[in-house]
């Protein structure tokens, strides 16, 4: 290493005023001792993206930058853009100003001193870093239950994701360059950075409680990202609606031949409660197979309009203090 380089943090909040100012804190001795062990340029910057909060977070990142421009920044989001599109917006924000870049959530689950490690597999050669949860102590036996089952369903349906990785990750400048390219709407991270490819290892951390606040991922929205990760890296559902509909078919022959046999034999007597079990279970399959390709459609349909994904409204960063000076 000929000299260390310029680390941006890309911290994504959205109601975050009761955290905040702890993890800007701690943030800041992360930084003062990297650069003091010269594993960082003293160039390097915190960088806060607001997304449309509604509480005091904007005004609390404007007032860490004007207490210390020379290392907290802030990018205000014109409106709510939801998380995937937050961290978007602050990794594009930044991938010309940087050498590496990492993501990080600002309620301080993630374990920060899992960054001095990061850097230093960047050092080695490592393009991605992947922050990995070793356990999951923390989490209710609901939560634990359904995480683990949407990584291991994931693979299943072919999107190739890190097994307990979140959004806690480091990636160069070259990855965030070539990350540029991918114009998808329907975004997930977790997914798209895997396929950019290139050296990439895990560093493994145990995550914390929430400091403070409360999480921002509520059940709904966790089924919600779910479907999202799963509609837009893998076609295996409607795949399995043709798997599923040849079974039915298969199963639709049986049951007429043996319809058509009992009433030869004069034994059969039709009844009416497995006529409508059969049109019950028909059309339950029909209108979930309708709801999957729907899902589609509608990811087709935000696709094609090719709207923004996000819109920044401001940018705090020290360039504008210099040039007031």
């Amino acid at each position: 290493m000929d000299s260390p380089e310029i680390l941006y943090m890309v911290v994504p909040c959205y109601n975050e005023h009761e955290v905040l100012r702890q993890t800007a804190e701690q943030l800041k001795n992360k930084y003062t001792a990297l650069i003091s062990d010269k594993l960082i340029s003293a160039e390097s910057r915190i960088v806060f993206v607001n997304d449309g909060s509604s509480d005091e977070t904007w005004s609390i990142i404007k007032e860490l930058h004007e207490v210390c421009p020379n290392l907290f920044s802030g990018i205000d989001l014109a409106h709510n853009s939801g998380h995937q599109n937050a961290v978007l917006a602050g990794l594009m924000t930044v991938k010309d100003m940087c050498d590496m870049c990492i993501t990080m959530d600002a309620d301080l689950q993630d374990d920060i001193n899992t960054i001095d490690e990061m850097v230093k597999k960047y050092y080695e050669g490592n393009q991605v870093v992947y922050g990995v949860r070793s356990a999951r102590d923390t989490d209710t036996f609901f939560k634990k239950f359904t995480a683990e089952g949407f990584y291991k369903f994931m693979k299943v349906m072919g999107a190739d994701v890190v097994y307990n990785h979140a959004d806690f990750r480091l990636m160069s400048k070259r990855v965030l360059q070539e990350l540029a390219n991918f114009r998808e709407v329907n975004l997930f991270l977790r997914g798209m950075v895997p396929l950019v490819g290139f050296q990439n290892c895990k560093v493994y951390y145990e995550r914390h409680e929430r400091a403070a606040g409360e999480s921002k991922y509520p059940l709904k929205k966790m089924l919600s990202f779910a479907v999202n990760g799963i509609t837009s890296f893998s076609t295996k559902p409607l795949k399995l609606i043709t798997t599923l509909g040849f079974i039915m078919s298969v199963a639709s022959i049986l049951a007429f031949i043996w319809a058509f046999i009992a009433k030869i034999g004069g034994f059969s007597e039709h009844g009416w409660s497995s006529t409508m079990c059969s049109i019950w279970l028909i059309g339950g399959l029909q209108l979930f197979c309708l709801g999957i390709i729907g899902e589609y459609i509608g990811k087709i349909y935000a696709e094609v309009k090719q709207r923004p994904r996000y819109i920044i409204a401001e940018f705090l960063s020290d360039t504008d203090k210099k040039d007031e000076k």
